[in-house]
């Protein structure tokens, strides 16, 4: 499931930004094609104005006439050649004056052509219906300009721009190179970061699968003890209240659990939802643990537990005190499960490094370093028949996790096997 959400990712992905490559290569080459035209254009009517200026044709070229002997355009060569303007340096040009039959009369060019090639020039000028245009010819490309005279002759000016269209090639090819380097640069980082994308999402369905089968696992027993105990009473329905009186307690009694579970269920998933909503203001730390230990001395009295507790005065965090007085509370509850008989337990609040530090522990069995890392998981229990005895889930220390962190602190435990086990909450 998770590797098609993360294919579909990747083509979206890949979609996007392969329409966005197109339409800015697109958008690169449009420009570039207009300002070459443009370029060419001018050129060509630069070289245009050149070669029918009165003093400006066969400047140095050759002169010919066509099979009826007419004489060139008068004017072409009467100036001296230093008293003329040479063509356009950045690509080649030259002149055809024809007749209104498109015959060549005249040619102005300073290089050495053979008549075919002009023929051949002519006649594509002569074949396009607009006065400007362009052709290929000896693998060559070249724009014309036709001007047409009162006679019905005829003056095409022609300009190599060979160059200017290898630019555009090579632009192409250029486009098509960088394009497809980077479409595969692309899929790569894309599949790198689709994967990264999707992995909170496969962490979370997976936390919920697990959470979905811890729970209904947690649910079983009870629900088991129910539906036993129900049978029993309907087994024995002559028999008076009293007499069933052990078989209603069990029911009570699981009901009781069942309904501590869910509500605990309900808080953690309110707390997923709500990490932003919850109001926080500056509270008085001190108060807020010492509240939580006058509660707890009687607890500790009657199961014979030595409680000690060192309190700094005066110490405030910014958050939420009813749930720090919660944490505090399934950190007390939870040493008092586990402390081992006559034992002890000991509560520190100080100020360290820029903030404060509440460190909750007991004497008794320990926990083994493997577990420690797994302590704040939902429904993980080191000793599942210890903590069914007493009564949990294993779902305290979460709900404690999770009020620490939204108040942007830590919680972790250290253990020493068969010695002490403290949990220390570090608050900003």
């Amino acid at each position: 499931m998770f590797n098609k959400l993360r294919n579909r990712f990747l083509i979206v992905n890949m979609v996007i930004i392969t329409f966005i490559m197109l339409v800015a290569f697109a958008a690169i080459y449009t420009i570039t094609y207009q300002n070459v035209r443009h370029d060419i254009d001018m050129e060509l009517n630069q070289v245009s104005e050149f070669f029918h200026k009165p003093d400006g044709g066969n400047r140095g070229g050759d002169q010919r006439f066509d099979g009826n002997g007419k004489q060139p355009k008068q004017g072409l060569m009467d100036k001296p050649m230093d008293a003329r303007y040479p063509p356009a340096e950045r690509s080649v040009s030259f002149s055809l004056f024809a007749d209104e039959q498109w015959n060549i009369t005249a040619t102005d060019s300073r290089f050495d052509m053979d008549d075919e090639f002009y023929r051949s020039a002519i006649a594509e000028a002569s074949a396009s219906s607009s006065p400007k245009g362009q052709f290929t010819l000896d693998g060559n490309r070249w724009a014309f300009l036709v001007q047409n005279f009162a006679d019905g002759g005829h003056s095409v000016v022609f300009l190599d721009v060979t160059a200017q269209q290898t630019i555009l090639k090579n632009l192409v090819y250029t486009f098509l190179i960088v394009g497809l380097a980077m479409l595969i640069l692309i899929f790569f980082v894309s599949r790198y970061f689709a994967a990264r994308s999707i992995a909170p999402v496969k962490e979370a369905f997976d936390k919920q699968k697990q959470f979905i089968g811890d729970a209904s696992h947690e649910l079983k027993t009870p629900l088991a003890v129910i539906n036993t105990n129900a049978d029993v009473l309907l087994a024995n329905s002559s028999d008076t209240i009293a007499d069933q009186s052990k078989w209603l307690h069990l029911i009570k009694s699981e009901t009781e659990r069942m309904k501590t579970l869910t509500n605990d269920l309900l808080y953690l998933t309110e707390m997923d939802d709500a990490r932003e909503g919850v109001l926080h203001t500056d509270m008085n730390v001190s108060e807020a643990v010492e509240s939580v230990i006058l509660t707890m001395e009687a607890v500790m009295f009657e199961k014979e537990l030595d409680l000690q507790y060192e309190i700094e005065p005066g110490l405030t965090a910014h958050g939420n005190s009813e749930q720090m007085k919660q944490v505090v509370m399934i950190l007390l509850d939870n040493a008092a499960k586990y402390t081992n008989a006559r034992g002890s337990v000991s509560v520190t609040l100080k100020k360290a490094h820029h903030g404060t530090e509440l460190i909750v522990s007991n004497t008794g069995a320990g926990i083994q370093p493997e577990h420690l890392g797994r302590l704040f998981d939902r429904f993980y229990r080191v000793d599942t028949s210890r903590s069914r005895k007493h009564g949990g889930y294993g779902l305290g220390l979460a709900i404690a996790k999770s009020i620490v962190e939204q108040h942007r602190g830590k919680i972790f435990a250290r253990s020493v096997p068969n010695e002490t086990t403290s949990f220390h909450v570090q608050l900003p």
